[in-house]
């Protein structure tokens, strides 16, 4: 194992794919010769040239088409969003042309395309930058929808969505770039659709993913040491499809449930998670399911209002404590 940062993960990820299948290629904006907009393609322009790494002018339909027209001829394209808040742009192609190209198909053609970038609040960056849109992803059959937490999983589940046969939305925090943690030294994948438990705990199971794990441990320690509660951290990891058994084996262990995550709370992904718990799981639990989101308004330009809008420790706790009648 070595601590590397969470972008050198996600660059790991892409050289090894892109050096083991021809067919892989990176397009977006500033992909090359910039190194990337958040330097997660450094070095790969030098090593792939140009006709596998490919600056793109700033049209996210237009190379998003590309993209998807790439992956119905066989090609793997990733496709690098500077951030998904630009991606609404490039819904059409993605929702009306790679998700429905399987199905449309009859089972003939795949779309083998990875859309990945930033996500979620970046600090200061005002509500037209600053959104978690992975609900508009995985309300649509025929996508997946990934978002790691850490480098080891960026390293391991970006690799797996470059090999899958249909589209991937692999959704990157815009904060967690510069995180670092442990990565082995040897290949790995983590499976799609498979969650994992980051903190094991008896009390409360707390289902989070992406940035928001790192919340939800820090807010799981404060109240392990000020009030004895033991909360199980459990990260999703992978959106669509989601790990129900795992999640479904949490609950039966602690009988209550806490979703934390960074969208607004309408009709969001958290909404489905705690829907899912509380009608199949409901013989489970001895408290509702508790939910923690950033407010539902716009995310304020300011600086110091930023972080009131987002979920916090402070948050987490007092829902947690919630559940536990505390």
């Amino acid at each position: 194992m070595r601590e590397i940062a969470f972008r050198d993960a996600l660059n790991e990820a892409l050289a090894e794919e892109m050096e083991r299948d021809p067919d892989v290629f990176l397009m977006g904006e500033e992909v090359a010769e910039y190194n990337g907009a958040y330097k997660v393609s450094k070095g790969l322009l030098d090593q792939f040239g140009p006709r596998r790494v490919i600056d793109t002018p700033i049209v996210e339909l237009g190379f998003a088409g590309l993209g998807v027209g790439a992956a119905l001829a066989g090609l793997k394209p990733v496709i690098e969003m500077m951030t998904f808040n630009f991606a609404i742009l490039a819904l059409d192609q993605v929702v009306n042309h790679a998700a429905k190209a399987r199905y449309m198909s009859n089972g003939q053609l795949s779309c083998p395309i990875v859309i990945r970038g930033a996500g979620g609040a970046g600090g200061s960056l005002a509500a037209q930058h600053s959104q978690s849109l992975e609900a508009h992803y995985a309300h649509v059959p025929g996508l997946k929808v990934m978002m790691p937490a850490t480098p080891k999983d960026a390293k391991g589940m970006l690799k797996t969505a470059i090999r899958d046969p249909d589209p991937v939305i692999f959704i990157e925090s815009e904060v967690l770039y510069g995180y670092k943690g442990e990565v082995p030294e040897e290949e790995y994948l983590i499976p799609m659709g498979k969650g994992e438990i980051k903190r094991e705990g008896g009390d409360c199971t707390v289902i989070t993913w992406s940035r928001m794990v790192h919340t939800v441990m820090d807010a799981a320690e404060e109240l392990k040491n000020s009030d004895g509660v033991d909360v199980e951290v459990l990260d999703l990891r992978t959106l669509r499809p989601l790990d129900k058994d795992l999640i479904r084996e949490s609950v039966k262990k602690t009988n209550r449930v806490v979703v934390v995550e960074e969208a607004w709370p309408w009709a969001s992904v958290g909404a489905s998670v705690a829907d899912f718990v509380a009608r199949d799981l409901f013989d489970w639990l001895d408290a509702p399911v508790g939910r923690v989101n950033q407010r539902d308004v716009p995310m304020p330009y300011a600086f110091n209002l930023e972080p009131l809008s987002l979920p916090s420790v402070e948050r987490v706790a007092e829902a947690v404590k919630k559940a536990c009648y505390l």
